[in-house]
This record gives C-alpha cells, structure tokens and sequence, in this order.
C-alpha cells in the first residue's frame, strides 16, 4: 500500500513528532515568521524526511490525500483562505486533542459532520463530547524516549513539566504546583515558567534526560487532556503524582504504578514518601514504566494512525 499524503499543521509539537512516526508524508503548514500554528518544519524537534514544510502560498499547488484538522480556527477559517474547493472535499479527520471546556457533558462539537472524522486522543474525551452525528475513533497517545535514557532520581526533588502554567487558570493547578513547591523541593519547566519562577523550557529531545535525575513528576492538572510528557516521564521509569481526574484515573493505578487522588493532602504525602524513599520511588517508577510500555508504545500509536488514514482514504485499512 502506497504512502499517503497528509495536509496539516504544526499545533502541537510533539504530537507532530510522535505522529510522524506513521508510515506516511505529512504536508505542514507554514507562515512567514513562522507564527504559532504555522511553524511548519521548524524548532528543535528531529524531524524525519516525510515531514515537509509547506507555506500556505503553496498550499493550492500541493496534491494531498486526506486534511488533518487540529484546531477550530482552521476549520472555520484556514480551510476557507489556503484550500481550494477540491481539497475541501478531499477526505477529512479532525483531531480534537482536549476535553469540552464550557460544560463538561453538555458542549456539541465543532464537527457535525458525518463525512468527518473525528478523532480523540482519549476515551476520557470521546466519553464526555457530545459528537453528535460525527464518527469518532479514539486514538491514544503513543511516545518515543531517546535510547538509554532511564530513570536516575538521585536528585531529591520533584519535577512539574507545564508550558505557560502561569497564564492557563485553575484547570492546569498553578494553585496546586505553589501551593506544593512552599513545602517541598520542587522545580518547574516549561514555556514561560519563569514567570512562576521556573527553570524555563527545556528541548523536547533533551527532556527525558533532563527529567531523569529527579525523584518524582508532579502533576497539578485538575482538568485536561492526558499530557505527553507524564506519559514520556512513566516510560523512562520515572514515578508519577497526580490527580485522579479525566484519563490519569484509568492511567495511575493509585500506591501500585504512580500515586493518583483528588485529596491534595494526601498527594502531599506521597510527594514526602517518595522524596525520604529512594528505593520505593525506583519500584513505583518501573511499574509505571510497564504500564506506559503496554499501553502507550509508538508502534501501536502508529498502527493507529495508518488505520485511521487508510480507512478515510479508501486506501485499504
């Protein structure tokens, strides 16, 4: 089966990476500047030879198979300005990477649409969208963490991964990530985490690396998607803390693989346990990590995605 070309857009970095990892050509767009969600091919991330830089100027010239969609705005705006009428019609997916905001049960998506399909990344989202008459698929995430990259944890200090923390209200947890950082050691990276007297933001290929040495990942996130980088922190073997909402509950087996509840105090505790317990935090940590390698495996990520696009394409799958 031949390799299909993909139309989409560089919204989340490391998505774009990990699914790069399917067995096709992906067309991203790009501005000049290379403003947010057009950046293209751009940054630090190892992008392999089937991801191609597109500018929206070319994009009328450029054949595709399929458009992956990613955000509203380019639903309702970008497919109108950069596509023509006949790329419009070619077969869609829109991937929805977060949760409902407005009301947990009752926000109708965007997409209405039974030509689309529309594409969770978990089952937590698909359960809680009202998707009306659009198809769905779950899709969970799948990551890749450099080779030799394992858990250390000789630094007695935990770690939260959160990009502009600061600026994203209670559902992220900067409340909750001050609330524990005046009790304990604790360090914050990320976009802007600066301003919340972080370390700052760290590559993405450097990260597993990075995260290594600390004993712990904290996780403040009240209300969101399931992040990537607890995913990329379980399989390195790093232990995970965080609260028992949204997909974590089904992810964190509580006191077995990672500590995961919705009393604060307690988390406290385990964060404590874990900082006085080397020993417990290596054992939590590799349970973890064979939760993530079952689970969340690039290959099986992959397996997904080629599926997925294979089967709105008609190109078997």
């Amino acid at each position: 089966m031949r390799r299909l070309k993909v139309l989409t857009w560089h919204t989340h970095g490391s998505y774009l990476y990990y699914l790069s990892q399917a067995p096709h050509e992906f067309f991203v767009l790009s501005k000049p500047g290379r403003p947010p969600g057009y950046g293209g091919r751009c940054g630090h991330i190892p992008w392999g030879d089937n991801v191609h830089d597109l500018p929206v100027a070319a994009v009328r010239d450029q054949e595709v198979d399929c458009i992956l969609f990613q955000d509203d705005h380019q639903w309702e705006k970008d497919q109108y300005e950069f596509l023509t009428p006949a790329q419009r019609a070619l077969p869609r997916i829109y991937l929805e990477h977060d949760p409902p905001r407005a009301h947990p049960t009752d926000t109708p998506h965007l997409i209405d649409d039974p030509n689309v399909l529309l594409v969770h990344v978990t089952p937590f989202n698909e359960l809680m969208w009202d998707n009306g008459r659009t198809p769905t698929r779950v899709i969970e995430h799948g990551v890749l963490v450099p080779d030799g990259v394992r858990y250390r944890g000789e630094l007695a200090r935990g770690l939260v991964i959160s990009n502009h923390l600061g600026r994203r209200g209670r559902r992220m947890g900067p409340d909750l990530f001050l609330r524990a950082r005046a009790e304990l050691p604790l360090d914050l990276v990320g976009m802007a985490a600066e301003e919340l007297g972080g370390i700052g933001e760290i590559e993405h290929a450097r990260l597993p690396a990075f995260a290594a040495h600390y004993r712990f990942l904290f996780s403040p996130i009240r209300y969101s998607s399931l992040g990537l980088s607890v995913i990329e922190a379980m399989m390195i073997g790093m232990p995970v803390v965080a609260l028992a909402t949204a997909e974590m509950a089904t992810v964190i087996e509580d006191g077995a693989n990672g500590y995961s509840d919705t009393r604060v105090e307690r988390l406290g505790e385990c964060l404590r346990e874990l900082l006085r317990s080397p020993s417990l935090a290596r054992d939590i940590g590799q349970a973890g990590r064979r939760r993530a390698q079952e689970r969340f495996s690039i290959e099986r990520f992959s397996a997904d995605w080629d599926a997925a696009l294979r089967y709105v394409t008609g190109h078997g799958g």
